[in-house]
């Protein structure tokens, strides 16, 4: 198992019990973007614990809907949420070259799993690929800058301030291109903002190095490493209640050829 399955495998119920009933504008906003849909399955992938599945039923009625995550710990959540849902599946497998979905799709859905993937820009592609002519995708993602200040901006600074290597961020820049590349047309390219609360700085941090991204790190570098992350974080922030409104950027495209 790589480092990135298992580190969602350790973080996958602390995930889901913090971090998706904060992240559910976001899933709203990228479901409610998707336009009526032909005939077909719609795929989600990068799906996590799944929290797509009931709303996109609501949505488009009932068809096939077919989640794929790398992490089985995230899948078993999954099924658990979509158990008794009909026509609904969720699959372990590799999210950024799903197998055997080239032209099929009416929908391709995916919600803050682009930006983890090793090359985004060519995943999305791949999703495009993977829509039949006149199927629609619907994809958030955090950007390099989802806020300016707030503790995913504070993370950001104590991580640059650590001298942490930056992964390459360029490919923001060419999603619009590959999208096109792979014969969609993208409708939308929006940044929708929703508030966020956290009890507190040190709630925050625990959530982040144990049910979040930096769950990796935290199994790469070691404890030591994490404590002084924390250190420097909890000095930073602010007490009480954090309140925050980061933003995503979310873009729809539909296949035109």
């Amino acid at each position: 198992m790589n480092l990135l399955a298992r580190a969602w495998d350790e973080a996958a119920e602390g995930y889901e019990a913090y971090f998706v009933p904060r992240f559910a504008p976001w899933v709203a906003a990228a479901v409610e973007a998707v336009p009526p849909l032909p005939d077909g399955p719609v795929l989600v992938p990068c799906c996590g614990t799944f929290p797509e599945a009931a709303p996109l039923l609501s949505r488009l009625g009932r068809r096939e809907v077919v989640g794929i995550d790398l992490s089985p710990g995230m899948v078993r959540l999954a099924r658990a949420r979509v158990a008794g849902l009909a026509g609904v599946r969720v699959e372990v497998g590799d999210a950024a070259e799903p197998a055997g979905w080239a032209d099929r799709c009416a929908g391709v859905v995916s919600v803050f799993g682009l930006q983890q993937l090793p090359a985004p820009d060519e995943a999305i592609a791949t999703w495009v690929r993977a829509l039949a002519p006149g199927g629609w995708l619907s994809v958030a993602f955090w950007p390099e800058v989802s806020e300016e200040d707030g503790p995913f901006a504070l993370m950001r600074r104590v991580l640059d301030a650590m001298g942490g290597a930056r992964s390459d961020r360029a490919w923001e820049g060419r999603l619009v291109e590959a999208i096109a590349g792979a014969g969609g047309e993208v409708v939308r390219d929006e940044f929708p903002a929703f508030a966020m609360e956290h009890r507190g700085a040190a709630e925050c941090f625990t959530a982040y190095a144990d049910s979040g991204p930096l769950r990796a790190s935290a199994l790469a570098k070691g404890p030591e490493f994490i404590e002084r992350v924390k250190a420097d974080f909890l000095a930073a922030a602010p007490e009480g209640p954090w309140r925050h409104t980061p933003r995503a950027r979310l873009l729809v495209a539909r296949r035109a050829r």
